[in-house]
């Protein structure tokens, strides 16, 4: 029984229907009452329907997923960066997964809902009263995701967190030297001044929402995790020598 309604949670049926009614409230967010700006989306449209890494840095805990969703839904009706009026939202490209905490994803209905759109939850952060403590993934977790890019995209943030700059995990140069994916690396930008930290409610209407997502990334997969790693900071914009032209980090830095 718990086997069937596993499946059944995973059919694109089931996700189909969660990406039309999140896709439904989310878009006049998204493109109406502030307006999403997408470059590279002729980048995505050779891409396999399986064996991709899209790796960005993270905003929201909500938001930008969410964004990434639509954005793929409109890719598969040939929109050419944009995503126009949301016909997508009627049959919508569901080969798409998310990795996120676990913790996040079973804090209140939404999120549970939200999991039903492709979540692999991972435990490799702990938090208690408002720390936080860094760890790896759990082998349990990288079978998960590695069984995930056999038939997927998957979507995951190196960082692991909303704060920017932060480093980046080594789980990501391990999932990226075990499967050999193509890692199509995304930039955002907007989202942390248009939305609260959860991505479910406004802070600020009328923001510019930047998804960039660049050329697929030349890897050497018997290079050290290091020197991955590395790499992927760079493409995301997450290195240091990023840190001083972001808005992001001068206005946290001012504590807002």
């Amino acid at each position: 029984m718990k086997r069937w309604l596993a499946k059944f949670k995973e059919s694109g049926f089931v996700k189909g229907i969660v990406y039309a009614v999140i896709g439904a409230f989310s878009y006049p967010g998204l493109n109406i009452i502030n307006k999403l700006e997408i470059k590279g989306m002729e980048n995505l449209r050779k891409l396999p329907k399986q064996n991709v890494l899209f790796v960005s840095n993270h905003q929201t805990y909500f938001a930008d997923v969410i964004t990434f969703l639509h954005i793929f839904c409109a890719v598969s009706w040939h929109k050419k960066n944009k995503l126009g009026i949301p016909w997508y939202l009627l049959w919508p490209f569901t080969r798409v997964k998310y990795v996120a905490a676990e913790e996040t994803m079973k804090s209140n209905w939404m999120s549970r809902l939200f999991s039903l759109a492709g979540a692999i939850t991972v435990k490799r952060t702990w938090r208690s009263e408002g720390t936080e403590e860094r760890k790896g993934l759990d082998p349990g977790d990288t079978r998960k995701i590695t069984r995930a890019l056999e038939r997927n995209w998957i979507i995951t943030f190196p960082q692991g967190t909303t704060k920017p700059f932060a480093p980046g995990r080594k789980g990501t140069a391990f999932i990226i030297k075990q499967n050999r994916p193509i890692v199509v690396p995304v930039v955002i930008s907007g989202f942390w001044r248009a939305f609260n930290k959860k991505g479910l409610k406004f802070k600020k209407k009328g923001t510019r929402l930047s998804v960039t997502f660049k050329e697929p990334l030349e890897i050497d997969y018997n290079d050290t995790s290091e020197n991955i790693l590395a790499q992927v900071m760079d493409a995301i914009e997450q290195s240091k020598k990023f840190m001083t032209a972001s808005p992001q980090h001068l206005c946290k830095g001012k504590g807002t």
